[in-house]
């Protein structure tokens, strides 16, 4: 069952959630890199450890791209169209 997680983009503030990967909870941050001209992902685990740190890159509907791939079995998706994260454990 995938989590629904609506992004409200801010270029001035970080936009926090807190997915569930693997069965484990990680805190994620999605900051405006202004000399990428882009969103990133950060994601932490809980004691704060860096995990991965990716751009922002969008899914199409019907198609994943997933954001953590090769680091995670789950995925998390950005589907840029709807403005929303997925998760898939």
């Amino acid at each position: 069952m995938s989590t629904i997680i609506p992004f409200t983009p801010s270029r001035q503030a970080a936009f926090t959630f807190q997915p569930v990967l693997d069965g484990t909870t990680y805190n994620a941050t999605v900051t405006w890199n202004l000399f990428g001209q882009r969103y990133y992902l950060d994601l932490y685990a809980l004691d704060g450890t860096l995990v991965v740190s990716r751009a922002l890159v969008g899914s199409p509907i019907g198609y994943d791209v997933s954001l953590v791939s090769g680091y995670f079995n789950s995925t998390l998706v950005y589907r840029q169209p709807s403005s929303q994260f997925e998760t898939n454990p």
